[in-house]
């Protein structure tokens, strides 16, 4: 069975917007920091050093607003593609206590890379034996 690596965010005041819904924006960093738990829980990584990839390329649909009265969503992240140098993350978010209520999904695609060389490198095995299980690949 596939799994999807959830968590828990807590909405904070300085998330929203003067609308009073949560900043476009704010979507993003959310993806962001699901990519980051992956690293940490899934590849075990305990140093930004550990992080060996760049963004090429995030894309979010905007679905419902997040109000601060949700206190906390929840975010799902897995894979969807592995290639030889990038792969793709993808993410739902939803209300803390209701998986059925979403407030968005994205994707983003990352390439791995050496910043000492500044290139771009082959996605390690060690990677795609960590990531398999949260790898849900589409058939076509």
């Amino acid at each position: 069975m596939k799994k999807k690596l959830t968590f828990t965010i807590p909405i904070r005041f300085r998330d929203l917007d003067a609308m009073g819904h949560v900043n476009n924006a704010t979507f993003l960093t959310y993806f962001e920091e699901g990519r980051k738990e992956f690293f940490v829980q899934v590849l075990k990584s305990i140093s930004p050093k550990d992080f060996p990839f760049i963004l090429a390329e995030v894309t979010c649909r905007y679905l419902r607003p997040i109000e601060l009265i949700d206190q906390a969503v929840r975010e799902a992240v897995w894979i969807t593609r592995i290639g030889g140098k990038s792969f793709t993350f993808a993410y739902e978010i939803t209300r803390a206590n209701d998986p059925e209520w979403v407030f968005s999904t994205g994707e983003s695609v990352q390439v791995y890379y050496d910043y000492e060389r500044g290139t771009s490198l082959e996605i390690p095995e060690t990677f795609r034996q960590l990531a398999a299980p949260y790898t849900h690949v589409a058939s076509p």
